[in-house]
């Protein structure tokens, strides 16, 4: 055990100077018949919270952690196991399986879950043309075996959610590229992984994680409807949901909330991987969410949808290179396990009070009656359209009151 000298983490009710103590984050507050705890499904990322250096692309690490110190052997062996990199296959497995089975010890003595698991399918050499959409079957091979003990290991774990990050899935240059090829192997790569989940009883949920750019010059899950495209278009919308991540979003040009948004919309958001970016530098900065209005809107996407389970909020942020203190590391979840509490009261506020669904109620009134409830329910005609232009001549166009709303909104922040 490593001694942090950090007390436990108590809540609520701490001076604005007091950043080891929870303002906002209430566990057993119960809002709209649910505790917070259960809308607020937090989940530390072991990738980027235990295991990140502060190093980036232009510099050595920054972060040393006491966790991370000890002999060269177990420095070996724990980035072995990490990165699931033997010399063979066996190897690698061997050293997930022993690794594993000290997790598995240290959940069942802790009572901490996984909220999700995924495989590594980028970071080895032989994934530098993609794993799933390689164009060597050999190297998709690899990948599949690869996959195959992930999924074991999952189910092994209790994982909740299984997500696949599909970072090298994609291309630099089109001219060496068979994109319909290349498209149809990794739908068939999910087939096999969703006939071997059910083969082996895993009850975990399928997630994909869209990402625009880093490191392929074109990433074939850009965003949450290129995902829901390819899922529909070769029949998995039924096995998989997105896992959104909102840096990755404003990457894809959009704002934070987008993705979030449109997933919900077609029934397919399944979790969140809560961290944020600088979209004015144009990469993947993973940082801790600290912006109110950014997670006032994505709660409210939660709690109209209901719920987000199996998944949960999963904070894949790393620590600035900068913030080498380990109490920075308490700090910053506390900081953003606060600022989605206080944006689910926001949510919870805005969706109660009603004034803002009200107003787009009645902006879409005219789909409640006559040709609209036609339009509605698929039944119209152009015919129809016709007919009812000829007879009503030209439309009263209405104010789209953004500012109006966006006042409202800001009210309740």
């Amino acid at each position: 055990m490593v001694h942090t000298g950090i007390p436990k983490i108590r809540s609520p009710n701490a001076g604005p100077g007091d950043v080891l103590r929870f303002k906002q984050y209430n566990a057993e507050e119960v809002l709209m018949g649910r505790k917070m705890e259960d809308w607020l499904r937090f989940s530390v990322c072991y990738w980027h919270t235990f295991c990140g250096t502060g190093a980036d692309q232009f510099g050595s690490p920054t972060l040393h952690r006491p966790w991370n110190e000890g002999t060269m052997d177990s420095a070996k062996k724990r980035l072995r196991a990490a990165f699931h990199q033997g010399s063979t296959l066996e190897e690698s497995n061997r050293n997930l399986e022993e690794i594993t089975d000290l997790a598995l010890q240290l959940q069942s003595e802790t009572g901490i879950k996984v909220l999700w698991a995924t495989c590594n399918l980028f970071a080895h050499q032989r994934y530098m043309n993609g794993a799933a959409t390689n164009p060597d079957c050999h190297v998709l091979a690899y990948a599949g075996a690869q996959l195959k003990k992930g999924l074991d290991t999952a189910k092994k774990l209790g994982a909740e959610n299984f997500v696949f990050c599909g970072a090298r899935e994609g291309f630099f240059s089109v001219h060496n590229t068979d994109v319909a090829a290349e498209l149809k192997h990794m739908a068939n790569f999910f087939k096999m992984a969703v006939k071997y989940k059910e083969k082996i009883g895993l009850k975990c949920q399928f997630l994909i994680e869209p990402k625009p750019k880093e490191p392929c010059k074109h990433q074939y899950d850009y965003d949450a409807m290129s995902v829901i495209g390819f899922l529909q278009h070769y029949c998995l919308e039924s096995h998989f949901k997105l896992n959104i991540e909102p840096n990755h979003t404003t990457l894809a040009g959009h704002s934070y909330e987008h993705d979030v948004v449109m997933a919900s919309a077609f029934g397919m958001l399944g979790s969140v991987d809560s961290n944020t970016g600088s979209p004015d530098l144009g990469w993947d900065t993973d940082q801790f969410p600290m912006d109110i209005r950014n997670t006032t809107v994505v709660m409210k996407v939660i709690v109209e949808q209901g719920v987000l389970q199996p998944g949960g909020l999963n904070f894949d942020a790393k620590m600035r290179r900068e913030s080498t203190d380990l109490q920075d590391l308490f700090i910053a979840h506390i900081g953003a396990m606060d600022t989605f509490a206080r944006g689910l009261r926001n949510a919870v506020r805005i969706i109660k009070d009603g004034l803002i669904a009200g107003m787009v109620k009645q902006r879409y009134s005219s789909f409640s009656h006559g040709l609209g409830q036609r339009v509605e329910d698929g039944s119209a005609s152009l015919e129809e359209m016709e007919a009812f232009i000829k007879q009503t001549g030209e439309p009263n166009v209405t104010s789209g009151k953004q500012e109006k709303y966006e006042s409202i909104f800001n009210h309740y922040i």
